[in-house]
């Protein structure tokens, strides 16, 4: 890729993740606007966040998830990433282990080692549909085991958690003693239908129907498709003393910090107001690439669009017999057409790649159709 980018070839890039590239519409005079608060240029120092952007957030959960939380459950962190720093932090000591689903999106291993906590890895299971297995889930506890994470839905799968999973997560938490971190970054953008596999009954926020100490975590980045404006939340549940106690050490962890800006915290109540908008052209997006890709793939029996709960990603199912690095760099020299392999997630063995639906329609027609032409082209000629 970097070589044709020098030479100014074509790239068609399956695998963008930045809808602020991707041409999305957004309303940039209002995002302007929401950043014209006076008091941007006051400094309030508060770890867990600014009460008023709290509250907007416990009010997101209210009219878009239909969850009552209350903003004094709720921290303000710079990102995602940096939610899972604080509470690897919170909760393991060094060489404590952390669980995480695989396939995956590859962040958890590295962000963890930053913090000297090791990970160990459980398998989603797919049987025509993605699939939590707590069995697998116990062989991968160890005893310096101290939470186990799930991304709902996840990514790139799109698995989406059900309450019988939950309440069997649940049961095993509270037997092992450990915390649940719910990753829910992706929440409002479940598919609905037959497509689903398991959207429909989701758990919207985990933190709110656990047993024991437990995290959602979310964001701009994607419930407003902001990456760039950089703020996280976790909402924290549990039983109120053992929320309280991890509350009031998440404030000393923070305090050390201070990362969240106060103009973001200012303008955060206008943001997630204008976040409907945006959430919905990117859901028409989704749908319509999605649709693309399932029509292309029709024209090859060989290979399977996986169906999925929610997400920015499609995953594609093709003969083990054909080598996912072969496929992926042929498409990169002959095509000029970026996309994932499934290794890079920790699929189980060759015979997937991974596609982002966020990328224009045309463009992501014309990238589609090329994966499925050399998709054929390498199953015909074995």
């Amino acid at each position: 890729m970097a070589a044709r980018r020098e030479a100014g070839a074509r790239v068609i890039d399956l695998t963008a993740s930045n809808p602020t590239a991707e041409g999305i519409p957004y309303p940039i005079a209002a995002i302007q606007a929401a950043f014209a608060d006076a008091d941007v240029v006051r400094y309030e120092p508060a770890p867990l966040g600014l009460p008023s952007a709290r509250e907007a957030v416990a009010g997101y959960y209210a009219a878009q998830r239909g969850v009552s939380v209350s903003a004094s459950d709720i921290m303000l962190t710079s990102s995602t990433s940096e939610a899972y720093a604080l509470l690897f932090k919170l909760l393991a000591d060094p060489g404590d282990v952390v669980a995480i689903p695989a396939p995956c999106y590859p962040l958890f291993a590295h962000v963890a080692a930053l913090e000297s906590v090791e990970t160990r890895s459980y398998p989603l299971v797919y049987d025509g549909r993605w699939r939590l297995d707590v069995a697998k889930i116990e062989v991968a506890l160890t005893p310096r085991t101290r939470a186990i994470v799930v991304v709902s839905p996840s990514n790139p799968t799109g698995w989406t958690l059900t309450g019988e999973e939950l309440a069997q997560l649940n049961r095993l938490a509270a037997d092992r003693d450990l915390a649940l971190i719910s990753d829910e970054v992706f929440a409002d953008y479940a598919v609905a239908g037959p497509v689903s596999g398991g959207a429909d009954g989701a758990v919207p926020v985990v933190a709110t129907r656990s047993g024991g100490l437990a995290f959602s975590l979310s964001g701009l980045s994607k419930v407003c498709g902001l990456p760039q404006v950089k703020l996280g939340w976790m909402v924290v549940g549990g039983p109120a003393a053992v929320r309280a106690e991890a509350l009031a050490k998440l404030e000393v962890i923070a305090d050390a910090y201070l990362s969240v800006g106060t103009p973001v915290m200012r303008a955060a109540p206008a943001l997630l107001a204008l976040g409907a908008e945006v959430r919905a052209a990117i859901r028409g997006r989704l749908d319509e690439n999605r649709e693309i890709l399932g029509r292309l793939l029709a024209s090859l029996p060989e290979a399977t669009l996986l169906r999925s709960g929610g997400g920015w990603y499609a995953v594609v199912r093709f003969p083990q017999t054909l080598d996912e690095e072969t496929l992926v760099v042929k498409l990169v020299e002959e095509r000029g057409v970026l996309v994932y392999p499934g290794y890079f997630f920790d699929f189980p063995g060759d015979g997937y790649l991974v596609v982002s639906l966020l990328p224009e329609p045309q463009l992501f027609s014309e990238g589609a159709a090329a994966v499925v032409e050399v998709l054929t082209a390498a199953v015909t000629t074995g």
